[in-house]
């Protein structure tokens, strides 16, 4: 929000300096963002006078000019289409420095012809956003003055950031309100005077007022369009506002001075009824920026029988756009749903002031008024006749009474304020007081909306006071700093194990769009946003993959060749508190690289195998491994990882879908295991038990069976061990490989070994029997002959 010192003093009676009125702001949460002076800035750029345009010699597009500054005649290159015989524009001396470049102006050739100047645009000056040409100074303006002396430049420009939930303080009056409330002025009231119409409004009208709870306008005939005056051209042109015309600039005016967007048709323009309603899906509109924008459903619009002419609450259209020939008009003021406004212009991304104030709420109880003072500043400044307002519906507003007790005002807010002082800035604030006990009930203002409890009224206290007058209290007694609970020691754990496996921590959203999801699960319809800040974020992650393979997706295009990430957070399956689950995902993609002791190689699936089984590592357990994955790993390079039926993980190299929808390049690998399904570690104990070491000799027996070839090697271990555990000491697979008749050889070797005696080859073979007899049983397994 920008607004000049001179334009604030016009609603606030003060005496109090800039740096006052800067300190006061900041103190009351409307940060100053910067100060500028204009004024010092352009003070050395003076009004010259063009008396010779010809073509440049050398270039089509370039004029040599002529040009008087008020001391000699000069010559200047000039390349603007406007540059012109009589023409007066602001000159640029040789020495001086452009503020849009920051850069020092030298006496120059252009094209072999020598400059020694130059004529600046409003763009280079920092007056205006964008040009298209140079400046055209008033034919009155003397030649050899200062511009920014001319132009009453010389007037501090104070730029603020404003919250989302204070839309009352995108209006200069809105921030007058606040500094007098605070005791650095008094505010002045507004003066809005009744304008009769002297004729009923020749256009039909209708509205639905679920579109727009409330829409006002009027026509008014006879205007003169043209050149907006100077005072009210310098206003604008001091916030970096380009004039336009009389018309426009007084509805620019009225957004930046009361915080009130209004909107302005050519009624000549106008076919036939004045429709507010909601559009149709595929419905498109031209608007004032000269694009074309293709309308979903449920977008407010107002529309002519020919149409589309203006998008509600955020941009008018070209087709009824106001220019030098018009001379009927029709003034709108409305209130248009903030929420509705906001989707439509994030959907459209088109962003005006008008959109930037409704989305964070105008009073909706100043559209008659704000319609009644652009009705007389157009009288005024252009001259006609007004017609009678239409309005349809009413503004959606209803007074609601939050409670204040004084004693929560110290107790909640660390402050005693004195009663009289309190009543005071709720009565400058506009707020409505009723006396209750030890308090008071009081009524918001209807510019207001952020007030809806106790603790928004004691803030605003605070805020006026000023929060440094809060005392510092310091703690009795310094409280414990509490220990991490079990949880959150797990979760530091996992990090850091995750860290050390050489991968690189990722914080990403916890948002995603349904594309994206749908190749992880997708995203239930409970878990879709309302509001989303984006499309591309309109829902709930149901995995933490899609976000890290988008970051992987961004490294791949920087030309990394090894990516490594990880992320610890949730991830959601429902709307209800426990619908979360707390995941360690990670992934790898494209190259290992290159070391002493090993080549550089893709990465494939053992990588991510050994990244999720060092999780396991630190809880001392082995899961077992099922070679089966979700729909988003590769069949037959993948695994599911459980104890007993509990899903703990996935591992695996990424399905060739998913990489081709993320545009990645392979082979990717990823894992996922869900923390809150990992038991916890036994407290440790201080006293370990005695390691007791065997003196006896271990026997080595090895063991060759034939399975069948979907048996896997971890269910014929179960099955050894189910034999005798008292003497098995250890087992082995050294060998695995391939029969016919969809067979497979493993090969085993068994240590047997007593902790009281040397094992006899009778014991040696009763075991080996029980072993051959157990495989039997629970695989299927014979030995190899």
């Amino acid at each position: 929000m920008r607004f000049t010192l001179s334009w604030l003093k016009e609603h606030l009676e003060t005496s109090a300096t800039l740096d006052e009125i800067s300190e006061k702001l900041t103190n009351i949460g409307l940060l100053v963002d910067k100060i500028k002076n204009l004024g010092e800035v352009l003070t050395p750029f003076t009004i010259c006078e063009i008396i010779e345009a010809k073509k440049h010699p050398n270039a089509d597009r370039l004029q040599v000019c002529q040009v008087q500054t008020g001391e000699e005649l000069i010559q200047v290159v000039c390349g603007a289409k406007n540059a012109r015989k009589g023409l007066k524009a602001v000159l640029a001396r040789p020495g001086q420095i452009i503020p849009s470049t920051q850069q020092v102006l030298k006496v120059g050739k252009v094209r072999d012809v020598e400059s020694y100047g130059m004529m600046c645009s409003g763009e280079e000056l920092l007056l205006e956003e964008t040009s298209e040409g140079i400046i055209e100074v008033d034919s009155k303006a003397p030649v050899g003055q200062s511009y920014a002396q001319w132009l009453g430049l010389d007037d501090p420009l104070i730029e603020i950031e404003v919250t989302p939930n204070r839309g009352d303080c995108l209006g200069i009056h809105g921030v007058a309100r606040d500094l007098a409330a605070s005791g650095i002025g008094k505010l002045k009231p507004l003066k809005t005077e009744k304008v009769p119409g002297t004729f009923p409004c020749p256009l039909p009208l209708s509205v639905d007022l679920e579109a727009c709870p409330h829409f006002t306008g009027r026509v008014i005939q006879g205007v003169k369009n043209g050149p907006s005056p100077k005072w009210l051209q310098e206003k604008l042109r001091s916030i970096g506002l380009r004039p336009i015309s009389a018309l426009v600039d007084i509805t620019n005016f009225f957004i930046y001075d009361r915080c009130r967007p209004l909107h302005v048709f050519d009624a000549d323009k106008i076919k036939g009824k004045l429709m507010v309603r909601t559009s149709k899906e595929g419905e498109t509109f031209k608007a004032l920026d000269g694009k074309t924008y293709t309308l979903s459903e449920d977008m407010t619009v107002i529309t002519d029988d020919s149409g589309i002419i203006s998008l509600a609450g955020i941009m008018g259209g070209e087709s009824t756009a106001c220019d030098d020939t018009t001379k009927n008009v029709f003034l709108e003021a409305a209130f248009f749903d903030p929420i509705r406004t906001s989707i439509t212009g994030r959907v459209l991304n088109i962003f005006s002031d008008s959109r930037h104030r409704f989305e964070r709420w105008v009073d909706p109880l100043s559209t008659l008024p704000g319609l009644e003072a652009a009705t007389k500043m157009i009288l005024d400044l252009c001259g006609g006749t007004a017609s009678k307002i239409v309005e349809e519906g009413t503004p959606p507003f209803e007074e609601i009474e939050v409670p204040f007790l004084s004693p929560h005002l110290e107790s909640l807010g660390g402050l005693y304020v004195d009663s009289l002082e309190v009543e005071k800035i709720f009565t400058a604030l506009g707020f409505k007081l009723l006396e209750a006990d030890n308090g008071y009930g009081l009524i918001p203002p209807s510019w207001r909306s952020d007030i809806a409890q106790e603790a928004d009224l004691i803030e605003e206290v605070l805020r006026m006071v000023g929060y440094n007058k809060i005392p510092s209290v310091p703690y009795g007694e310094r409280p414990e700093k509490k220990p991490l609970d079990s949880r959150q020691e797990r979760r530091f754990a996992i990090r850091d194990c995750l860290a050390g496996q050489g991968l690189i921590e990722t914080i990403t959203w916890s948002f995603m769009s349904e594309r994206e999801a749908s190749l992880f699960g997708g995203i239930p319809e409970t878990l879709l946003l309302n509001n989303p800040i984006s499309q591309e974020l309109n829902g709930m992650r149901p995995s933490l993959l899609p976000n890290l393979l988008k970051a992987a997706l961004q490294n791949q295009n920087r030309a990394h060749e090894t990516i490594t990430l990880f992320e610890v957070g949730p991830q959601y399956f429902n709307t209800t508190p426990d619908g979360q689950d707390l995941v360690a995902a990670g992934l790898r993609a494209g190259f290992f690289e290159k070391s002493w002791c090993e080549m550089k190689r893709p990465v494939d699936i053992y990588d991510a195998k050994a990244d999720a089984f060092a999780l396991f590592d630190l809880i001392h357990l082995c899961p077992q491994v099922d070679p089966k994955g979700p729909n988003w790993y590769h069949p037959g390079r993948s695994a599911t990882l459980k104890f007993g039926p509990q899903v703990m993980g996935y591992f695996g190299e990424l399905h060739p879908r998913v990489l081709k929808a993320f545009d990645l390049k392979g082979p990717v690998v990823a894992f996922e295991i869900f923390i809150d399904r990992l038991p916890f570690l036994k407290k440790k104990t201080t006293a370990k038990p005695k390691l007791e070491l065997s003196p006896y000799q271990p026997v080595d027996r090895d063991f060759a069976f034939v399975v069948g070839a979907s048996v896997s090697a971890e269910s014929l271990i179960k099955a050894v061990f189910k034999a005798d555990t008292s003497l098995l000491y250890s087992l082995t697979i050294f060998d695995v490989f391939e029969m016919e008749h969809e067979k497979k050889s493993i090969a085993l070797r068994v240590r047997f070994q007593s902790k009281d005696r040397t094992l006899t080859e009778k014991e040696i073979q009763a075991i080996s029997d029980k072993i051959i007899s157990s495989v039997a049983k629970e695989v299927g397994g014979v030995l190899r002959q």
